[in-house]
């Protein structure tokens, strides 16, 4: 009888167990600039023998490279599923640096995770974090930019189906705000706009009332019984 996995190194499971590695942040989305950092974000399918220990795998991993953060598959489709903005833009990311064949099934899937609770989770997530900064009396621009770059990719994902990543169309105006070029009074209008067009796409929005959880469930069934299965 083969004796059970029961320790494996947190990097090792990135290194050795990644189905699925991205590019995200300003790279990805075409706004960086010389100085920007490349942030790698991924998903990795811990070995199913892991999880019959008390201790069981983590479910992510900070590392090994610099600003690389890696999520275990079960956790990475409970946020998909929760329509998580930076784990669904992980799934359209045009950076792709691997895949594998079971990645490859999560992309193929990803239309499955998405759902009306975007509209909750982008708009919220931006104005919680315009209110910290209105709060703090501190108006990062550069974070200020990332909101608004946040409602225009949840408003096309209302309104095509799927998050907006790259911003090319929308660059110039976005590295303005980021230099702080753009007066205080049209990125409020901008804001405003946006998210009342947010509100608007919701009688008209492709996007069905729930994520198709059997689907994913599916899938994520299928990718533990391979994790016993295959080397």
């Amino acid at each position: 009888m083969r004796e059970p996995a029961r320790v494996m190194a947190p990097e090792s499971l990135v290194t050795d167990h990644t189905v699925l590695a991205v590019v995200v942040g300003s790279r990805a989305y075409g706004l960086d600039t010389a100085a920007s950092d490349t942030d790698r974000r991924g998903v990795f399918v811990a070995p199913t023998e892991l999880f019959w220990h008390l201790d069981g795998p983590p479910t992510h991993v900070t590392g090994p490279l610099d600003e690389q953060f890696s999520w275990e598959f079960e956790r990475f489709c409970e946020l998909a599923l929760a329509a998580n903005p930076t784990v669904l833009e992980c799934l359209w990311s045009p950076l792709v640096e691997k895949v594998t064949p079971l990645g490859q099934e999560l992309l193929a899937a990803r239309t499955a995770f998405v759902s009306l609770r975007a509209h909750r989770s982008f708009l919220g997530y931006a104005d919680s974090q315009f209110r910290k900064m209105e709060n703090h009396g501190a108006r990062n621009p550069k974070h200020v930019m990332h909101m608004l770059r946040l409602l225009l990719s949840g408003l096309h994902l209302l309104e095509h189906g799927e998050p907006l990543v790259r911003m090319d169309q929308h660059r110039d105006r976005l590295m303005a705000v980021r230099a702080g070029d753009l007066p205080l009074e049209e990125v409020a209008a901008w804001r405003a706009s946006l998210t009342a067009r947010m509100d608007e796409a919701l009688a008209r929005t492709p996007l069905p009332a729930e994520p198709d959880r059997a689907r994913v469930d599916a899938l994520l069934h299928s990718a533990r019984r391979k994790s016993l299965t295959e080397p």
